[in-house]
C-alpha cells in the first residue's frame, strides 16, 4: 500500500530504509516488522519518489543529510523538498533553500504539490493521495489512513475482496449500504493498481 500511494517500487521501500553510509533515508516510524507504514511516511516516500524523477539517489542522500545538519529534525513528510536544476531544495513559504549545490543558501525555485498525480515511471500514474479514485479516500485520521469508500469507514480492499468473490457491484450494499455500485468499481479498479505493485500481497 505504501508503495501504490507514494509511487515507490517496492525495492526502493527496502533500499531507502536501509542503514546507508549516513544512514536510511527513511525509516519507517511505526517499529514493526515487516516494515509498515505511517500516514507521515507514505508523504515522505511520495516526496522522494517524485524527486527521483529529476534527482539521482545520492543527491536525495545528500539533501536528507543537510537537513539534518541545518538541525532540522521534524518528520521528513513536514519538509517540502523539490527537484530544482540539478539540486534539491527545501522549499518554504516565502523562500526555498538548496541542500545540495549549495547548501543552506537560499535560491528561487519552482514549486510543485506533492499530492498531486505524477508518473515515477513509463506507464505508472500515482494517483492523488487523498483522493485516489473518485470514490476511494485516504485520511489519517479514517481507519489509521487505509483508503475508504468516501464518505464512509468501509476499507476499499474490503470491497474488492466481495468483488473477487464473485459478488456483484450492484449486491455489495447488501453487505455494505453505504457503497455504491459505482463506488464498488472504483475499490476493485483500485485494489488493481495497488496489487500492480506486489500481486503477493495487497498489505505490502
Amino acid at each position: 500500500m505504501a508503495a501504490a500511494l507514494s509511487g515507490a517500487t517496492m525495492g526502493q521501500l527496502r533500499h531507502w530504509r536501509q542503514e546507508r553510509g549516513s544512514g536510511p533515508i527513511l525509516r519507517p516510524e511505526l517499529n514493526a516488522y515487516p516494515a509498515l507504514y505511517s500516514f507521515r511516511d507514505v508523504l515522505a516516500l511520495r516526496t522522494f519518489a517524485q524527486l527521483r524523477q529529476d534527482a539521482s539517489l545520492q543527491k536525495v542522500r545528500v539533501a536528507v543529510g543537510t537537513l539534518r545538519k541545518l538541525g532540522e529534525a521534524e518528520h521528513l513528510s513536514s519538509y517540502r523538498l523539490l527537484a530544482d536544476g540539478d539540486s534539491v531544495v527545501l522549499a518554504e513559504q516565502d523562500h526555498a533553500t538548496d541542500l545540495v549545490k549549495r547548501p543552506g543558501q537560499r535560491v528561487i525555485a519552482t514549486m510543485a504539490d506533492i499530492l498531486e498525480p505524477f508518473a515515477p515511471r513509463p506507464g505508472v500514474v500515482v494517483p492523488h493521495l487523498l483522493r485516489p479514485r473518485d470514490h476511494v479516500s485516504v485520511d489519517p485520521d479514517t481507519q489509521g489512513g487505509t483508503p475508504v469508500i468516501t464518505g464512509t469507514r468501509v476499507p476499499f480492499d474490503a470491497v474488492a475482496e466481495l468483488m473477487e468473490d464473485g459478488v456483484p457491484a450492484e449486491r455489495v450494499s447488501d453487505y455494505y449500504p453505504g457503497v455504491t455500485a459505482e463506488a464498488a468499481r472504483d475499490a476493485a479498479a483500485f485494489a488493481m493498481y495497488v496489487d500492480s505493485y506486489d500481486p503477493g500481497s495487497r498489505a505490502a
